[in-house]
């Protein structure tokens, strides 16, 4: 679970409602059923609409995404080649083929693999590239469809508030009852407002955020599996692998002391 989507999430919600509560007003006049219903149907049939069906089916899996945190150690992933580098200098890089079927990445597993099977690092890199341009398309096509939800809605509310209105107008010989109906009816809006600012659009930077980070890892695995394919230093490959890594993420301290220590020797 991502924690700072689901802390995120119950902070909106609660600072909307103590500050409405600080107001003396009550949250259960908030709820309104016709609203709901007029905002969140009519903003998945406008979604409906621009965009193919089966995207939209998809769109369960991906608020579990955005909400259920899966992050790769770009860590493992620099040791990794670390140690294939080190191998691939002593053995050759025919040795690294057992090595490589037991990588769970299909994007590494099969960077490495075309290394083991000595294609030119221009083909290896326009490979992998292909799969990161892919890849980084389907991503898009998911946070893309949250942030439309996140326009529709507003629009939806606003509709629902001017229908409510419409309904207000037509019953003006009823004056007591005029200010509670008023009152439901920007119910509508705000609906439209909160679901767009709270959930769609959040949800969209999130995996916007997510997408980002998984084609930077790719980038890394990338410029990994080139360094192996050339013969690189292991020490060499270190250090061209973490340029990408925040400074916090580098190697320090003890493995500093063992890299000062093996060159020394």
């Amino acid at each position: 679970m991502d924690k700072g989507t689901i802390l995120g999430l119950l902070a909106a919600v609660g600072a909307l409602l103590g500050g409405l509560m600080l107001e003396g007003g009550n949250p259960v006049a908030l709820i309104g059923p016709s609203a709901a219903i007029i905002v969140v149907g009519g903003t998945l049939a406008a979604t409906l609409v621009a965009f193919p069906f089966e995207r939209v089916l998809r769109l369960p899996v991906l608020i579990k995404k955005a909400l259920f945190e899966h992050r790769e150690d770009e860590r493992e992933i620099v040791e990794l080649f670390v140690k294939l580098a080190e191998k691939a200098r002593r053995e050759g890089l025919l040795a690294l083929e057992a090595d490589a079927r037991q990588i769970q990445d299909p994007f590494i597993q099969k960077g490495v693999m075309l290394a083991v099977d000595g294609v030119d690092a221009e083909v290896i890199r326009s490979v992998l590239e292909v799969e990161m341009a892919s890849l980084a398309e389907r991503h898009e096509a998911g946070y893309s469809m949250l942030e439309a939800m996140g326009g529709y809605a507003p629009t939806m509310g606003i509709l629902g508030t001017v229908m409510g209105m419409v309904h207000v107008l037509s019953h003006l010989s009823e004056p007591e009852q005029l200010g509670e109906q008023i009152a439901v009816a920007f119910i509508a809006t705000l609906y439209g407002v909160a679901t767009a600012n709270l959930v769609y659009l959040p949800l969209g930077g999130k995996l916007k955020q997510k997408s980002k980070h998984e084609l930077a890892l790719r980038q890394l695995a990338l410029e990994g599996v080139l360094a192996v394919q050339a013969g690189d230093n292991p020490r060499i490959v270190r250090e061209k692998l973490e340029a990408f890594l925040p400074p916090r993420l580098r190697s320090g301290g003890e493995s500093d002391a063992s890299t000062a220590g093996a060159r020394a020797a």
